[in-house]
């Protein structure tokens, strides 16, 4: 069938096939299908949804249109974390180490920066040599060595979602539960997971902004993982703010290293990373309760284990080997680095987080078009939390930027999206539940 057919199909909203859907993902594999099509079909799929059937297919279509990885030789559990998206998310830069350390196996294909939130494979690519799409051997031979691997697709794993995730990006239907769905998993299906855990962020940072759209695409993620053979669960967790202390490819690379060292350490950031990697651990069984899986977590940090693990990754996929010794001198600086000070004293109430992210874009730490190089150096720092007091003597954050203008242009945007108020606020969960099959 011609893929305009197909669009109009959808257009119209009329169900498609299994058989319609292969047909339509094969064309964006082999190219024969453009990206004004692809970007026609994924509005269309927008505005008017998918049945749960053919997110199924769809997903599925997607993790078949290129290698399916196996990890037979492997006898770990075999096993990875995916966040919806936000803003400050370095979450799985310590994950991954830390659940090696703890005896399983995590081979985690992630993405680039989506619409305001920012990509793992951007903090990675901070790091001089470290290779984020490197060939099947070489991210095998690291996940059997190390026990962990941070990569991006490769051309052979999921290729159409790579090709429908940068034409999303620019095209404004990066909010659909059913894209997202299908993204998200085909991934991860494709790299043979056993066991994922979804981290799925809700508030004003994030896609889902209400919680009963995380809800949505929570159990859907969940439904077509399981149906996929991938045994998942999801928490729910909160985006109203920044997470952690930095926004910025380079900064929050530095903000993970303090992390496995033991330093500087945000609250809500440690207490998200241990819940997703507990839920890993009792899943595969490699601990009893949640409490002996936060215990094994906590000896893995305190002893230096979960750092050393992070250290043989960044080596073995081509970046420096003293890279956690000597992060300041690897990872570039911004020429400006300033602070932000709010016009009025007292508590921080509110964020508009999304738009905070943006900001990051405006910096160059982020894209408006899907080949646009980055500047890894900028973005903000010291970032405030709700709750926080504030005075003339206390910034809202840092600004690392590489002029004067832009500097200033960044200083307006942090005051316009942050309230501060003279009481202080009541404080917010940051797990806000679970969601299981």
């Amino acid at each position: 069938m011609l893929p305009q057919e197909l669009i109009r199909k959808k257009r119209n909203h009329q169900i498609l096939s299994d058989n319609e859907i292969k047909e339509f993902i094969q064309g964006v594999t082999d190219g024969s299908i453009t990206d004004s099509q692809i970007a026609a079909m994924t509005m269309a799929v927008f505005f008017n949804g998918m049945t749960p059937a053919e997110t199924t297919s769809l997903t599925l279509a997607m993790r078949d249109s290129g290698d399916v990885l196996s990890w037979k030789d492997i006898d770990k559990p075999i096993v990875d974390k995916h966040s919806s998206g936000g803003v400050g998310d370095k979450v799985s830069l310590m994950l991954a180490p830390m659940l090696a350390a703890c005896g399983v196996c995590v081979p985690m294909i992630s993405g680039r920066g989506l619409g305001h939130t920012g990509g793992t494979l951007d903090k990675f690519d901070s790091i001089p040599g470290y290779q984020t799409t490197p060939d099947n051997d070489l991210f095998r031979k690291t996940v059997k060595e190390v026990g962990c691997a941070i990569i991006g697709q490769t051309g052979n794993l999921a290729p159409a979602d790579k090709k429908i995730y940068a034409v999303r990006d620019v095209c404004a239907t990066v909010e659909s539960i059913e894209l997202i769905t299908a993204s998200i998993l085909s991934k991860k299906l494709a790299a043979g997971l056993q066991y994922l855990v979804m981290d799925l962020k809700c508030g004003n940072g994030a896609f889902m902004d209400n919680i009963e759209d995380a809800r949505r695409l929570a159990k859907s993620i969940v439904r077509v993982a399981n149906l996929g053979g991938t045994q998942t669960t999801a928490l729910l967790t909160d985006m109203n703010q920044v997470l952690g202390h930095t926004v910025g490819n380079a900064l929050e690379m530095k903000e993970a290293i303090e992390f496995l060292q033991g330093k500087n350490i945000d609250k809500r950031l440690y207490k998200i990373t241990i819940e997703l990697c507990a839920e890993l651990l009792v899943n595969t069984k490699i601990s009893a309760t949640l409490t002996e899986a936060h215990q094994k977590l906590q000896h893995c940090l305190d002893s230096g284990l979960a750092l050393e693990y992070f250290a043989r990754m960044v080596t073995a996929l081509g970046g420096p080997a003293d890279f956690c010794e000597n992060y300041h001198r690897y990872l570039a600086q911004a020429a400006v680095i300033r602070p932000v000070f709010s016009k009025e004293t007292g508590y921080v109430a509110a964020m508009q987080t999304r738009s905070i992210g943006l900001a990051l874009i405006e910096l160059k730490g982020g894209r408006t078009c899907s080949d646009q190089p980055l500047d890894y150096t900028t973005g903000f720092s010291k970032f405030c939390h709700i709750g926080d007091k504030i005075d003339k003597d206390t910034p809202l954050c840092f600004v690392h930027a590489q002029s004067e203008d832009d500097y200033q242009h960044a200083a307006q945007n942090i005051l316009q999206n942050i309230t501060v108020c003279e009481t202080c606020p009541p404080p917010s969960p940051e797990i806000i539940e679970k969601i299981g099959e």
